[in-house]
């Protein structure tokens, strides 16, 4: 790898800034008026800054034994993108609170917050390495999802709020740029695969049913979304869809001995939406600080 190569290799970090606030004003089933939809969005939305917070708390308990030079840069890109990411999806989980989606009030809790000194407590009594592997599995999962998002033409072609598609889409972008950083951490500092791959397992046994259930539970707080038929009809279809139709398969990949999330080469599609999204006449230009 040349030298310039490698600088881009480095993820980027970008200072963002969206306006959820509206014009125009999003909608309370945001997407397309599809309940299911509208719900799994807002709770992976609810997750992310207290999850991309326990990822860069994993990274960073390992710092002082990462050695090599490339590695340490692109751990502060990995840092410096999901700490953004958290930021930002915290603004709209302060809309989404506001429209009528308690579950996300209840997953995006104040980082100062007495629920988040439990959480840290308890990461410090799992082992170190068994933290990273579960980043490193949660990365999978996240590359997948962002894989569909900015492949699929059927799911872009899905109408939503269009500051909430800014927002997946910028995200999606800076999954694939730093998909193996934390992978790449783990495997420098011993993680071994027996650790790895149980801690995906355990994961992957559980995405379907604990999904499906958070997706109830928050309908079932929503009485707009008190609509069974539609919402069974919906259900199937998100089940049928884009977005997982063959997810766990891609999934399972990473159960394979001497998998490495660069066996997906995604180097054109990152810079296809980096121009995209961020070029000359990139659609989210000025939306960075």
């Amino acid at each position: 790898m040349t030298a310039a190569e490698i600088k881009t290799a480095y993820p980027k970090v970008r200072r963002m800034r969206f306006r959820f606030g509206g014009p125009p004003p999003m909608s309370h089933h945001f997407v397309e008026g599809d309940i299911v939809m509208s719900h799994l969005t807002a709770l992976l939305s609810g997750a992310f800054p207290p999850g991309e917070e326990s990822f860069i708390r994993s990274v960073r308990r390992y710092a002082d034994r990462i050695t090599d030079p490339v590695l340490k840069k692109r751990v502060a890109g990995f840092i410096g993108q999901e700490a953004m990411h958290g930021h930002q999806h915290r603004a709209l989980n302060e809309k989404l609170a506001a429209m009528g989606y308690p579950v996300v009030r209840l997953l995006t809790f104040d980082p100062d917050s007495r629920r988040q000194r439990v959480i840290v407590r308890l990461e410090r009594m799992l082992p170190a390495s068994v933290h990273l592997a579960g980043t490193a599995a949660a990365e999978h999962y996240t590359t997948m999802l962002a894989l569909r998002v900015l492949t699929s033409e059927e799911l872009q072609s899905i109408p939503m709020a269009p500051e909430v598609r800014s927002l997946l889409n910028w995200h999606a972008l800076e999954e694939l740029e730093h998909k193996s950083v934390a992978f790449d951490v783990y495997r420098a500092v011993g993680g071994d695969e027996r650790t790895r791959i149980g801690v995906m397992a355990l994961f992957y046994a559980i995405t379907i049913p604990g999904v499906s259930v958070a997706v109830l539970l928050s309908i079932l707080t929503d009485p707009s979304g008190w609509r069974p038929i539609a919402v069974t009809r919906q259900a199937l279809d998100v089940y049928r869809g884009p977005l997982l139709r063959g997810l766990m398969v891609d999934l399972a990949r990473y159960l394979r001995p001497g998998f490495h999330p660069d066996d997906l080469d995604t180097a054109e599609l990152v810079r296809r939406w980096e121009r995209e999204l961020f070029g000359a006449e990139g659609t989210l230009a000025d939306r960075v600080k």
